[in-house]
């Protein structure tokens, strides 16, 4: 089913939700790696390849919103206080602003530091977020990474929820977002 119906996420959303999941993993492990390799021209390729799926993730990003203005929402689960459905609204509303700005802020730290033009995978050349401020360059790089950070907290903080409701309430808010393949496995061992 490719739309979310009143009891699970469709197919769609679960693609979107698991993909930027992964590439924000892969993001986060070669962001870390990155920044402690000398800086040689021979590293240009994975600053370039950072800079890609960063900009990947944003057009998914950009994609899963627009699709979620189109999808229905599963209902909450039965008994659900409200103070929990309001706390997942307003956490998956900062999860959706992180997932834009994190990307957007490495595009402007690009764009001040201007060092050379930004290829997305190479193929397509993406315009600066304005001209070269090397005045900027520090502030731009240190609210990228605070943003990434403040994302790694939030995103953990999402899945220790989700894993609270799935070993502890033993509700279906896990469950329903994982892929069909899971959902099937877990339904043949009942």
């Amino acid at each position: 089913m490719l739309k979310s119906d009143a009891r699970q996420w469709g197919s769609v959303a679960k693609f979107f939700h698991w993909t930027i999941v992964l590439l924000i993993l892969a993001q986060g492990a070669l962001g870390l790696v990155m920044v402690e390799l000398p800086k040689r021209p021979d590293v240009i390729p994975v600053y370039d390849f950072h800079k890609s799926l960063g900009l990947t993730v944003l057009a998914l990003a950009l994609l899963r919103l627009a699709w979620r203005a189109l999808d229905p929402r599963p209902a909450d689960p039965p008994g659900m206080p409200r103070w929990q459905a309001r706390a997942a609204r307003a956490g998956h509303a900062v999860l959706y602003a992180l997932l834009f700005a994190v990307p957007l802020s490495g595009w402007w730290f690009d764009s001040v530091a201007a060092l050379r033009p930004l290829y997305w995978f190479g193929l397509i050349e993406i315009p600066h977020l304005g001209g070269a401020n090397p005045a900027l360059k520090e502030f731009a790089a240190e609210t990228h990474e605070t943003l990434f950070w403040v994302l790694v907290a939030v995103a953990a903080g999402h899945a220790a929820v989700a894993l609270v409701h799935h070993f502890h309430q033993r509700d279906e808010v896990l469950r329903r977002m994982w892929p069909a393949a899971l959902q099937r496995r877990g339904a043949a061992k009942v």
